[in-house]
């Protein structure tokens, strides 16, 4: 005999339903994304022995941190719409700064507005697409209406009050020029201050809507130029004990010259003490941030949110201070490349570890959606980094690729690019696919990058193990450049005036 069951639906009234919707909502993790300007790896956590950074050390010590974390392009734009995009720069389109994607790709849809789409609540707090800094500060910047709910966008003393008593190495600039200043105001004054203060207030509401989780994106401005933030900070930092560069000639001596064209002439001219006043000011710059870094995690545990919240922190590229005679960013070594790169949250199985496997910016979008099960456009180029979060011996893909763009000027007559494939041992840089250049280097036997292996003057043949690397290196290399650059090219700049669209119609 067979018996049949039938199921009779009954009836849901609204009070259940809201419920039920509220335990679905809070089932998935909010995210707080937490990001500095120009911030290299020299913090307290990657084991810098100069720089306080109690806050984002503390974030690291409950989250994973990977030791070799990369920018696909150490230039802002480039970077920033790359990793929202999760695209390599040539599939974005582009290269320098004062583009959004929305000019090249405007149908792609952006890392929070796939979490938009997904029922998220997404909102902008400071710097998060590329701005003019410090003109910009205080605006939307070049930023995408369509990724954001809300924008808020703070601007303190350092934009508008202290700009005439700022020093610069070229009088009247500051955004793209080394200056600082020791304010006599406090935190709460300044932008970055500002910015934390705000996010506080938005993760109060947070907390108060059990039926939305949200998408907080914190964009930081310091360290970036000018090097403004409240005397306390420049007093925690000796000016005699400040690390110089020495040997600036004998290690530039085996590199390419196209590795070299993002230095400056006013640079080059500083004298030691300036040198010293750079350093100083960028430390304090980066421990002021790192307060306000401490601000925002105090809110999140304040507010209850803290145990289903994936909090990411990192920045838009690392930043020279000195190496090979370099300052500030677009190159393709270690200090510019490098980037600060933790998560941490709920779900992270290897809490308080160190992942070796090299990762970068490109992954975030990947990674996040999974973790969120927020659906992804088909072409993004990163890797999921769940499996490394829960295991940290995880190689995961066991590369990363980074690039850098030289417009044509006096020295190079015509534009090219240089790109960089960073495994966990090597570093292979191929400048207009070697034609201006190649550079290898072991982190192994060489972490500061001294000795490039690929140099041989007077033609001499390299020896046969390291060009073996190169030639195993360069071909993984030129497969991802080519899996970089869409059919027909790289897309063109379109007209700087684009529809803001939601959805794709």
């Amino acid at each position: 005999m067979v018996l049949f069951a039938f199921m009779v639906p009954r009836q849901v009234d609204a009070q259940e339903t809201d419920a039920q919707e509220v335990d679905q909502a809070t089932q998935r993790p909010n995210v707080l994304f937490l990001i500095s300007d120009d911030l290299n790896c020299r913090l307290g956590c990657y084991g810098d022995p100069h720089v306080k950074t109690p806050n984002i050390d503390r974030l690291a010590a409950r989250g994973v941190r990977f030791e070799n974390g990369y920018c696909q392009l150490p230039h802002c734009g480039p970077s920033r719409n790359s990793m929202l995009c999760g695209l390599y720069p040539d599939s974005t389109g582009i290269l320098s700064n004062n583009l959004i994607f929305r000019q090249t790709i405007p149908n792609h849809v952006s890392l929070s507005q796939a979490f938009r789409l997904s029922g998220y609540f997404a909102a902008r707090i400071g710097k998060l697409y590329h701005y003019n800094v410090p003109k910009s500060i205080g605006t939307d910047g070049h930023d995408d209406p369509a990724s954001w709910e809300m924008q808020i966008n703070p601007a303190g003393c350092d934009r508008l009050i202290e700009q005439p008593d700022i020093v610069s190495l070229k009088k009247g600039s500051f955004g793209a020029t080394l200056s600082w200043y020791a304010s006599p105001r406090s935190d709460d004054q300044h932008t970055d201050g500002k910015i934390a203060e705000e996010a506080a207030w938005v993760l109060e509401r947070c907390a108060k809507r059990k039926d939305r989780p949200f998408f907080l994106a914190v964009g930081f401005y310091r360290p970036h130029t000018p090097y403004v933030a409240p005397a306390e900070y420049f007093e925690q930092y000796d000016l005699a004990d400040m690390p110089l560069v020495d040997d600036v000639e004998e290690d530039r001596a085996d590199v390419p010259e196209a590795a070299l064209l993002s230095q400056k002439a006013e640079q080059d001219r500083m004298s030691d003490d300036q040198r010293r006043h750079a350093i100083q000011a960028y430390y304090a710059s980066t421990t002021f941030m790192d307060a306000q870094v401490g601000k925002v995690l105090d809110a999140l545990d304040a507010n209850g949110l803290a145990d289903n919240t994936i909090v990411v922190f990192t920045s838009d590229h690392g930043y020279h201070l000195g190496a090979k005679g370099l300052w500030q960013k677009r190159s393709l070594y270690e200090e510019s490349a490098r980037v600060p790169y933790i998560v941490a949250g709920p779900s992270i199985g290897e809490a308080g570890k160190v992942a070796q496997a090299p990762v970068g910016l490109v992954d975030l979008y990947p990674t996040l959606a999974e973790m969120c099960q927020v659906e992804t456009p088909d072409n993004l180029h990163g890797q999921s980094l769940t499996p490394i979060l829960d295991d940290v011996q995880n190689s995961g893909r066991g590369y990363t690729m980074s690039q850098v763009y030289r417009g044509p000027n006096r020295q190079t007559k015509k534009a090219f690019q240089g790109y960089s494939i960073r495994t966990k041992r090597y570093r292979l840089t191929l400048w207009e696919d070697g034609k201006q250049g190649t550079e290898l280097y072991d982190y192994e036997n060489d972490p500061l990058e001294k000795t490039n292996l690929a140099f041989h003057p007077d033609g001499q043949e390299l020896p046969v193990g390291i060009q073996q690397t190169i030639d195993r290196l360069s071909v993984t290399l030129r497969a991802e450049i080519a899996k970089g650059i869409p059919e027909g090219g790289m897309p063109p700049v379109k007209d700087h005036r684009w529809p803001i669209m939601m959805v794709n119609p």
